[in-house]
């Protein structure tokens, strides 16, 4: 296989995503698109030269666009929706490369220092969250609880697992379906920052939920 082969496939998976304009879905789309004809001009040059690499472009193409589109308008509405809810709070909602939605919320609205209960501020992004997760009930959620340093792992660990713990039981009592929602705890083990100041620490603190959507089926 020709390096020239190798450099086409990997100039349509970066062209094709390379529009600013684009939404998210169609970016998604564009991506795997992209992917799946790179792909399939080596599999198909290997196959059958330059004959087998046109079709294996298109086929490829074709598949990788249904695979790569796993950003949903569903999951588009949801992040607007969601960045509505929580504009002014200091929560950052962000769709991650993996197509996920995510909520990063920090210490100062979720949950006081040492404790798990939520705070009433967080209880009404949570509301709104739960009512879109109820519209969309394909998807499904982890919810993970982070600390910040101070104090020992045997503290910690179960800390960031109870806050977990909390914001799945509001959802559940929010009528979000328990099979949805999976927790974890992480502690102090991945800190967004160094935790030298006090101010760092706080950012350390936090919750952050993930929404996912299945990746629709490839066609044989």
């Amino acid at each position: 296989m020709s390096v020239k082969i190798i450099i086409t496939s990997v100039l349509i998976a970066s062209t094709l995503t390379s529009c600013a304009n684009m939404t998210e879905t169609q970016k998604g789309t564009a991506q795997g698109a992209g992917i799946g004809a790179g792909a399939g001009i080596v599999i198909g040059a290997l196959a059958g030269g330059k004959k087998g690499a046109a079709i294996g472009a298109v086929v490829g193409a074709a598949a990788g666009g249904v695979a790569g589109n796993v950003w949903s308008k569903r999951m588009q509405e949801q992040k607007k929706q969601m960045e509505a809810a929580t504009a002014g709070t200091g929560v950052a909602v962000t769709q991650t490369p993996d197509n996920r939605l995510k909520l990063d919320i920090p210490s100062d609205i979720s949950f006081d220092v040492n404790r798990s209960d939520i705070k009433s501020n967080f209880r009404t992004v949570l509301n709104t969250f739960a009512d879109s997760l109820n519209k969309n009930t394909a998807t499904t959620i982890t919810i993970v609880g982070h600390t910040d340093s101070t104090g020992t792992d045997a503290i910690n660990d179960p800390l960031s697992l109870n806050r977990a713990r909390s914001v799945r039981d509001y959802l559940t009592a929010r009528n979000v379906a328990s099979n949805r929602l999976s927790i974890e705890g992480r502690g102090s083990h991945e800190p967004l920052v160094a935790n030298d100041t006090p101010a760092n620490k706080a950012k350390n603190r936090r919750v952050e939920i993930f929404v996912a959507e299945p990746a629709p089926a490839v066609p044989q």
